[in-house]
């Protein structure tokens, strides 16, 4: 009996392992605004700027805007050249000096360098579907967690990017608009790279042009649904539904901030695409590449 008990007991954990196993992966869940206090290093009165104009280049050439939806990423038309100078990109911001530069820089910095790791890992499984199908673990899914990047000798994941830098040193909610995650749910990657000098107004760009598209908001029936982007992260957004209803409407076209006001405070429901944000993909969801 003892020993049918064992096998008993033996077969549930391996069943039990299984079904881990194939189970779908989980719902994200963010991770708190957890400061990495070494990185808050930094000089209020330098006028240094970094050069981008690699990646500036290189998201000109690949990234096709969309007026009314999304933009998107022609990855399958990637040169091998141009693989290479995203990589020596990538590379050349691996070894600056971080600490010596003004916030503003060092903000353009950080979501410039996150991004353009994105684009590369992306690439270096293309085709996928989304992102969450390459990287991780066993219980963790996408590459986010891996440490992918070492600036200043430390090594650092995406995660550590956006959770433990960008979000605890700027706390405004912004950069939710700027670092991009591979997916047409999530705020367009823009086809220009941040500086110092234009960051705070092409994250305001940005936070218009999500707020007052589907993907960011829209109306199904009468009902308010909102991108998972302000469930996932609401402490970023006023902390209630009623707080990130009032920061849409910081952004929001006239007739999209009434009827916010007219919800007082309701949310009803949630949405969010992981597709890829492929041009292939945008274009399969019926949105248009920009006349200009």
């Amino acid at each position: 009996m003892r020993r049918l008990l064992a096998v008993l007991s033996i077969v549930a954990s391996l069943g039990s392992i299984l079904t881990l196993l194939l189970a779908p992966p989980a719902a994200h869940a963010a991770p708190d605004a957890d400061l990495w206090a070494r990185w808050q290093a930094h000089d209020a009165d330098s006028t240094a700027t970094i050069d981008h104009s690699a990646f500036d280049a290189f998201l000109h050439k690949y990234v096709v805007v969309h007026d009314h939806g999304p933009n998107g990423v022609r990855y399958g038309d990637v040169s091998a050249a141009d693989r290479d100078r995203l990589a020596h990109y990538i590379a050349a911001m691996e070894k600056i000096d971080i600490d010596r530069y003004n916030r503003d820089v060092q903000r353009a910095y950080w979501i410039n360098l996150y991004n353009a790791e994105t684009i590369d890992l992306v690439l270096e499984d293309y085709p996928v579907d989304s992102i969450r199908d390459f990287g991780g673990g066993l219980f963790h899914h996408g590459p986010w967690d891996d440490q992918v990047l070492e600036v200043e000798g430390e090594e650092l994941s995406l995660n550590d990017i956006e959770h433990r830098i960008l979000r605890p040193i700027w706390p405004d909610g912004m950069t939710h608009y700027g670092v991009n995650c591979a997916s047409i749910s999530c705020p367009s990657l823009r086809d220009s790279a941040y500086t110092g000098a234009n960051i705070d107004r092409a994250l305001v760009d940005n936070a218009k042009d999500y707020v007052n598209s589907p993907e960011g908001v829209h109306f199904e029936d009468g009902r308010l649904i909102v991108s998972k982007i302000y469930d996932w992260y609401q402490s970023d957004f006023g902390g209630d539904a009623l707080g990130v209803i009032q920061r849409l409407r910081r952004f929001a076209q006239p007739a999209l901030s009434a009827r916010l006001d007219a919800q007082r405070g309701d949310i009803d429901g949630y949405a969010y695409d992981w597709s890829l944000n492929s041009e292939r993909n945008i274009e399969r969801h019926g949105f248009q590449p920009d006349d200009d």
